[in-house]
């Protein structure tokens, strides 16, 4: 993950650990000085202010292409399991991967309200001149779209596992807002980089472990 975040852009400690669910501070901080002793992170302290930026080396780079066999091997062969049903974690992959010539030029405010976990989660996407933040409480401003969804739905909806249409006739993913706004929000998405993996059939992948 942690590779994932800075091949993305992620050059400060709190951006690389908010797209690194579950992984804690102590733990990410030991990561990156293990990484920079083996040459695959560099870090240059801050012009002003504490902490450093992140970036890969070219030997990180060339792990990330690992990165992406691994993740098309595991996009084939391995179900996602129910503890990657994260809609956080999607929201986060998602804003890295929308498409910027797609986005409207006025600010954007969406509400995500996600079922189907045991606590109901309530997440806010701002976009504002080809920007996004994700905020995980009320940011103060009218939201133009509401998006419930089931997480399973809209996890395997930005993994390529689910069509857009089967999703929304089935409810699973109910949009309301103005309907420029309802049409228009599922072509932002570029989904994720290993949505054009196909699955193997189950009858073959059913012989290997659940991912996790």
């Amino acid at each position: 993950m942690i590779i994932r975040n800075l091949y993305l852009g992620c050059g400060n400690f709190s951006e690389i650990l908010e797209g690194a669910p579950g992984l804690s501070r102590t733990l990410l901080a030991q990561r990156l000085k293990q990484l920079e002793r083996l040459g695959i992170v560099e870090s240059t302290p801050k012009r002003e202010g504490r902490g450093g930026h992140y970036e890969l080396t070219s030997a990180g780079q060339d792990l990330f292409k690992v990165c992406v066999s691994l993740g098309e091997w595991g996009a084939a062969w391995l179900e996602i399991a129910p503890e990657h049903l994260d809609p956080f974690v999607v929201l986060w992959s998602m804003c890295n991967m929308l498409r910027r010539d797609r986005l409207p030029d006025r600010r954007i405010v969406i509400r995500f309200d996600f079922t189907g976990r045991r606590h109901p989660e309530r997440y806010w996407l701002l976009i504002e001149h080809a920007d996004t933040e994700i905020c995980k409480t009320y940011p103060g401003v009218d939201e133009d779209l509401y998006i419930t969804a089931e997480a399973e739905a809209f996890v395997k909806w930005h993994a390529g596992q689910l069509s857009w249409a089967g999703a929304t006739r089935d409810g699973r993913i109910q949009l309301h807002g103005p309907s420029w706004l309802v049409r228009a929000f599922p072509t932002w998405n570029a989904k994720s980089a290993f949505a054009h993996i196909k699955p193997v059939p189950r009858t073959v992948a059913s012989r290997l472990p659940t991912l996790g």
